[in-house]
């Protein structure tokens, strides 16, 4: 995990997860696989006092187990993923199987398991726990003879066949046979041919073999509950077999290989015969590493949050503007060029129109400080017609502020580029200025009765409605009834003197303008509207805006950093102004454009990294809060291929950027170090401190250059270690609370804000 002082950036260290995992030792079976006999014996008294003795026919049985293969579809999950491409140099490869009780369902060899403490001085003492009877192996390219290239290449044949030597060179396991079945020697198998050399620097040790599996559960949190202990859940239950190598830190392509181990017993306390050993391989998969640079994402986010790994970056220089060495004493002058460049502006030379040079003050809608407000949008707010009126003259200085100027014309010409954006607005107009009219001339009072659906109906339609429902249908029935004689009277209908005057378009913009008739406009107008709100609220995400606009200028943003802004929602206001600028061609289209201006909320402040993370980790959790409720992103996007914009809809205090998940997998971490989690009281599974210190893993690998992680043999040891910082028997340090250790957490970064 990454560390930082208290005092600055600091580490995710309080699980959130609402779901639990406990790991258990092991499963022992009621019964181990293999052949039994049921003997029946009766004892009967004679009646002089004597016993008589009958013993039944032996009855046998089986119980039967996968012994050669195993079913793919039995394995919940494997990591590295098959076929997987990655920094894996600090990962124990690890298969999730569904049968929990798979790794311990048959004993490893006639004297297996047998609990026996450790005799003094023993190099290989007895194991204390279950041993499983498979192990994972790690094997790289050039390693294999009959798989040189770690492709996954296997020699496979029957069972009867690898037991007489037939599948090539290598001895088999020492199987007895009245253990097989007859039908078990025509089953298919894998195999794979390991050197002895290579066989006795990657095996484990019988005592180590039951560190490297454990049962693993998943389900309801209520395990987290202090004081809970339930039952485990069959259903969540898993095996789990881990392997004791790392991957090559030099990259490569990789094979792993869960091996039957049955039958070499005695080979894994003893050297290895001359010829090799041709182990039964259950199943397979490759992946390849790539070269560990030695950076990984602890490293990259901690230098996000700090400078040296150690001292917290100020929080002045997370804002996002342009560094700046201000003079001791600045003048008046030099004073609101710095305020103003504090806010994330930057000077740029500008031509005026009448063709004078100086120069001006430019941003985007990101800021570094809260941007002054000005008067909120309503029907007597100043709406921005073109971008001169939105430039800020500092008289004072003679220089302009171009910011509002700027976002005018974004919105304009983001506007003008998109014909599909044009025309919708030219037709959304069209259908509001129509409903208007017909509004205006309409005999009952307008927001009142009139629907949406009589201001767009086709005329005859409308007055056929209003035939129906005038004076509850009496109308109609009148109408009808006096159709017929005044037909055969040959009388006609005359028209109306009544008609009202035309509008002017003062009368126009005048009805606009009452209470709940922005509304009606809105429902006539219908999908058309739609179109351009759905527009202009993407562009309120800034969406269409190229990085320039939010980043004037590249030193605001230097590589491998992170900066947090706030979004100037009058920036945004008049973005939005600009684009609606477009084809206005009277005063009642403006009018009309304030039924567009109501959409989506505007962001409220940004997070811009620009990062190696971005692209080397693209599914990184990314978590915001305010307070304790976490706030979801507006907006997340990439720039280019290493920068990441996420914009929030309100201002964030906290800041967590967090390795992705992988599912649980087991390592070190990049400096060499794991994290000691809590074994017992209410608090397990919670970080306890680094280990060890200092930090270098190295110490606990077996001699070589094979990268064998050396868990309980000679020298320098993990488990003992790991025991003795729990402080605790070894004997005690059950493989459950070795899994709890090694489990490779992703690394956190938090950045708080505190005023």
């Amino acid at each position: 995990m990454t560390t930082t002082p208290a005092s600055g950036p600091r580490p995710f260290t309080v699980p959130t997860a609402k779901h639990r995992t406990r790991f258990f030792d092991y499963r022992i079976p009621s019964l181990y696989a293999g052949r039994y006999e049921i003997h029946d014996r009766q004892i009967l008294k004679d009646v002089d006092g004597g016993d008589r003795v009958i013993d039944a026919t032996p009855q046998p049985f089986d119980v039967i187990e996968p012994r050669f293969s195993i079913d793919p579809g039995g394995i919940n999950a494997r990591f590295p993923a098959p076929d997987a491409v990655g920094t894996y140099s600090q990962t124990l490869p690890h298969i999730n199987l569904d049968a929990p009780g798979l790794p311990w369902n048959r004993p490893l060899g006639p004297e297996y398991p047998k609990p026996a403490p450790p005799e003094p001085g023993d190099p290989h003492p007895e194991p204390p726990k279950a041993v499983p009877w498979m192990a994972l192996l790690l094997f790289r390219e050039d390693e294999l003879p009959e798989d040189p290239d770690a492709v996954g290449s296997v020699t496979a044949g029957t069972v009867r066949e690898l037991l007489c030597s037939r599948l090539g060179p290598g001895r088999p396991p020492a199987l007895p046979s009245e253990s097989l079945r007859e039908e078990e020697y025509e089953e298919r198998c894998a195999t794979v041919l390991v050197p002895a050399d290579l066989f006795d620097k990657v095996k484990p040790l019988p005592v180590e073999m039951g560190y490297f599996a454990h049962v693993r559960e998943g389900g309801r949190p209520d395990a987290t509950v202090a004081g809970s202990d339930p039952a485990p859940d069959e259903k969540q239950l898993n095996g789990v077999v881990i392997a004791n190598r790392f991957p090559a830190a030099a990259g490569g392509r990789h094979v792993v290989h869960l091996v039957s181990l049955e039958g070499f017993d005695q080979n894994l306390t003893a050297p290895a015969p001359a010829e090799g050993v041709r182990l039964v391989s259950l199943t397979s998969w490759t992946f390849t590493t790539e070269p560990d640079s030695g950076i990984g994402f602890g490293d990259l986010a901690q230098h996000l949050a700090t400078t040296d790994g150690v001292t917290p970056r100020d929080t002045e220089e997370l804002r996002l503007r342009l560094p700046v060495t201000a003079p001791a004493d600045p003048s008046a002058p030099q004073r609101e060029a710095l305020d103003r460049m504090a806010g994330g502006a930057v000077a740029l030379p500008q031509r005026l129109e009448t063709g004078e040079r100086t120069i001006a003050f430019h941003r985007g809608p990101l800021t570094a400080r809260p941007a002054r407000e000005l008067p909120p949008p309503g029907p007597d707010a100043v709406r921005l017609e073109s971008s001169g009126e939105a430039l800020i003259y500092l008289e004072k200085y003679g220089v302009f502020d171009t910011a509002y100027g700027g976002a005018f014309t974004a919105g304009r010409l983001l506007a003008l580029s998109d014909a599909e954006f044009r025309a919708g607005l030219l037709e959304f107009r069209s259908a509001a200025r129509s409903a208007v009219r017909r509004l205006a001339s309409h005999p009952q009072p307008a927001g009142t009765v009139v629907t949406a659906r009589q201001l767009t109906a086709p005329l005859a339609f409308e007055a056929f409605d209003h035939l129906l429902l005038d004076e509850d249908a009496t109308r109609f029935t009148r109408a009808v009834d006096r159709a017929g004689p005044q037909l055969r009277a040959g009388l006609r209908r005359t028209a109306s003197t009544s008609a009202r005057p035309p509008c002017t378009a003062a009368d126009l913009r005048a009805l606009v303008g009452q209470p709940g008739i922005a509304n009606l406009l809105a429902q006539a107008a219908g999908d058309r509207l739609s179109t351009v709100t759905g527009w202009l609220d993407r562009l309120r995400r800034l969406e269409m805006l190229g990085f320039e606009h939010l980043v004037p200028d590249s030193r605001m943003l230097p590589e491998e950093s992170i900066r947090f802004a706030y979004v100037d929602p009058e920036w945004v206001r008049a973005a939005v102004d600009g684009a609606l600028s477009v084809g206005v061609g009277h005063a009642l289209d403006a009018d009309l454009n304030n039924l567009a201006t109501s959409g989506g909320p505007v962001p409220a402040c940004a997070v811009l990294i620009r990062s190696a993370l971005v692209p080397q980790w693209p599914q990184a959790v990314i978590t915001a809060y305010r307070g304790a409720g976490v706030v979801e992103p507006l907006r997340s996007a990439v720039y280019g291929t290493d920068i990441r914009l996420l914009l929030y809809p309100q201002v964030i205090d906290r800041f967590e950027l967090c390795e992705p998940p992988r599912g649980i997998c087991f390592g070190i971490g990049d400096v060499g170090t794991i994290e000691l989690r809590e074994i017992s009281g209410d608090r397990i599974g919670y970080p306890k401190g680094e280990f060890p210190q200092p930090a270098g893993f190295s110490r606990f690998l077996r001699p070589g250059d094979a990268d064998v992680l050396n868990a309980y043999g000679d020298g320098d040891a993990l488990v003992p270690a790991l025991a003795d910082a729990h402080g605790v028997e070894v004997e005690e340090f059950s493989s459950a609370y070795f899994a709890l250790q090694m489990i490779n957490a992703p690394q956190a970064q938090t950045f708080s804000y505190r005023p």
